[in-house]
């Protein structure tokens, strides 16, 4: 199944028509590759990320979800999948609103970093709707410079 586009694109013949639940409905598609660079920040970005739990506690999900949070960092997509390597081992596939490169979520996945068994960064890369995200005061690139500063000029 697909879209009217790809039977134009790749010379393909359209069996059946009119089979979707909804009308305008939008299906995403990904290409999966080895690493490649990453492509520069476009302001309305997408970041794939799936994050391994040390172990099933209660509270597990809330730690993960708490480091995107409390950065501002939209998620636009969770998914609980169990590992295969045991009873409650399970790991989380997010979408997040931006960019690695982004001053909230680079801390976000560094953050996940420590609390997680295993984090696999899948990718950055610009959203299909290119609609920027919303962000709240205190979260901007520029904000999180401006306390790395203070925090270093009280160090010193």
């Amino acid at each position: 199944m697909a879209a009217p586009v790809a039977a134009e694109r790749y010379g393909l013949e359209s069996l059946v028509t009119g089979i979707q639940d909804t009308e305008g409905a939008v299906t995403r598609f990904v290409v999966v590759s080895r690493p490649v660079p990453l492509p520069p920040r476009s302001g309305a970005d997408r970041t794939t990320v799936v994050a391994y739990i040390a172990d099933d506690h209660p509270g597990a999900l809330l730690e993960i979800l708490t480091e995107f949070a409390v950065r501002g960092v939209n998620l636009t997509r969770i998914e609980s999948r169990p590992t295969g390597s045991g009873l409650g081992r399970y790991c989380f596939s997010v979408d997040a609103e931006g960019h690695v490169a982004d001053a909230r979520l680079g801390e976000a996945l560094s953050a996940l970093c420590r609390i997680c068994d295993d984090v696999r960064f899948l990718g950055s890369y610009p959203r299909a709707d290119a609609v920027p995200p919303t962000t709240r005061p205190g979260v901007h690139d520029e904000d999180f410079a401006m306390a790395a500063e203070w925090l270093a000029h009280i160090r010193r």
